[in-house]
């Protein structure tokens, strides 16, 4: 049998429905990380789905129990087929965010898959469970073709990406062996436009926090007391404006990333982001002067403000307010001092005269802190990669050095060693963590074809040693 059957097996499972099938009844299973009620609900969808499903591939299945109490259980599912061959680890998020039941379009229900055109809703469709589904199924195909894979698989599944990997850099530490490889290589994030196959090699790192100012205890009559008491969301306001700039720019020189890199830019030269149909139109002149769109998304540093408090927004009333808060982020590539990124950003503070505000964790506890990570755009398995999906689409995919979003790569280049090669499947207006999520059937459709040719290729001779 050849590459050419395989792709024509997994094309005709999915035009006849195979997709949805499998997808349907794992959308069903609401694996909400961030909801504690959920927590069991969390294994029920290793045990009910994943599990049985790498059985029927040969896998042999571990679980790992989280040593974090937020945390879910991780799995890792492994077929051996010849210690000589290369082997590739592949990984997969279970969990969701809420669901948000009530808010999505037409009163949809988010643990239902519900086709409109080319779109298909349901929570969890884009991130995580439609993108590692699809693997799963891309693989299976190449198995049943070929009568084996040709390279040893390891799969990772862990519930609880949305809850900031809780536990899971721990499990990784203390079991090096067991989820040991040669390359990283799996799905998540979105695609820089719906039909443009895309490769990104990391990610950027965040960290969120609060920039609190809390003054005194109750408000005042802003009439009575107006002009003689500190208002605390000015000075909020005004120290703001010394960190990002008008248009969005981020003005703390020592949170800069090193200078764009002419291999990174040469990259990213030519490369269009677009969100397809409804997606957000770019602001031209917003972000950091003298980069293009794909520069400052995939290439530079940020700082977003992502919720700005003070007073009673819901009710507001005649009083000077007590307290400000913002909740903030800043998000940063590799190669940034981001161990150092809150004392630079407390010297920035005091220096500029706002030692009032105070750098504090979000109340909810759950502060983001993602490492920044990035495989050299001419590592061997990035350029084989490529390759693979060049010899099936007849055109080489968008390659970026890194995704514009944040997650626990670190764990794959840094703990263990490996090249990070991501493959992503959705699209930017994919309504990922808000209602109304999707995947757009026609680009699913497309992806199953470039994951048949990777995973079968890794099975040939030719792979990097």
């Amino acid at each position: 049998m050849t590459r050419a059957a395989a792709i024509e097996k997994a094309l005709s499972y999915f035009d006849d429905g195979g997709y949805l099938a499998e997808l349907g009844p794992r959308i069903a299973i609401p694996t909400e990380s961030q909801n504690p009620d959920r927590l069991p609900v969390l294994r029920d969808y290793l045990e009910q789905e994943m599990i049985p499903a790498f059985e029927a591939m040969g896998h042999d299945c571990q679980v790992f129990e989280n040593p974090d109490s937020s945390g879910g259980p991780v799995l890792l599912a492994s077929r051996i087929e010849d210690p000589s061959y290369p082997t590739v680890l592949g990984y997969g998020h279970g969990d969701v965010i809420r669901g948000q039941k009530g808010r999505w379009k037409n009163d949809r229900d988010p643990w239902t898959i519900e086709q409109d055109g080319d779109r298909i809703y349901g929570r969890g469709t884009a991130d995580n469970k439609g993108q590692h589904i699809l693997n799963m199924a891309a693989m299976r195909h190449v198995l049943e073709t070929r009568g084996s894979l040709g390279f040893n698989s390891k799969f990772m599944i862990e519930m609880g990406e949305e809850n900031g990997s809780a536990g899971l850099h721990q499990i990784v530490s203390e079991n090096p062996n067991a989820f040991a490889a040669d390359v990283f290589i799996a799905s998540d994030g979105p695609r820089i436009s719906p039909d443009t196959p895309t490769i990104f090699l990391g990610a950027r790192g965040a960290k969120n926090f609060d920039l609190v100012v809390d003054l005194r205890e109750g408000g005042h009559h802003s009439g009575n007391w107006g002009g003689l008491l500190a208002n605390p969301g000015i000075i909020l306001a005004q120290a703001l404006t010394t960190i990002v700039g008008p248009t969005g720019e981020l003005l703390v020189k020592e949170l800069l990333p090193p200078p764009i890199s002419n291999s990174v830019r040469e990259a990213l030269s030519g490369i269009t982001i677009d969100a397809g149909e409804n997606g957000p139109e770019i602001d031209p002149d917003w972000g950091a002067p003298g980069l293009t769109s794909a520069e400052r998304v995939y290439a530079w540093n940020i700082f977003e403000i992502l919720t700005l408090t003070t007073g009673n927004p819901g009710n507001p009333v005649n009083a000077v307010p007590p307290r400000a808060r913002a909740h903030c982020q800043f998000r940063f590539v590799a190669g940034t001092n981001s161990e150092e990124a809150l004392d630079i950003l407390r010297r920035h503070l005091d220096d500029h005269g706002f030692d009032q505000v105070k750098i504090e964790p979000p109340p909810s506890g759950n502060a983001i802190n993602f490492k920044a990570t990035r495989t050299p755009l001419d590592d061997p398995w990035a350029v084989w990669v490529k390759g693979a999906i060049e010899r099936t689409k007849g055109s080489p995919p968008a390659l970026l050095p890194s995704l514009g979003g944040s997650i626990c790569n670190d764990i794959f280049t840094d703990i263990l060693g490996l090249p990070s090669i991501w493959i992503p499947h959705s699209y930017g207006a994919c309504s990922q963590h808000a209602p109304n999520e999707h995947i757009l059937l026609s680009e699913f459709r497309d992806a199953i074809e470039v994951m048949t040719g990777v995973y079968w290729d890794l099975g040939e001779d030719g792979t990097p040693s």
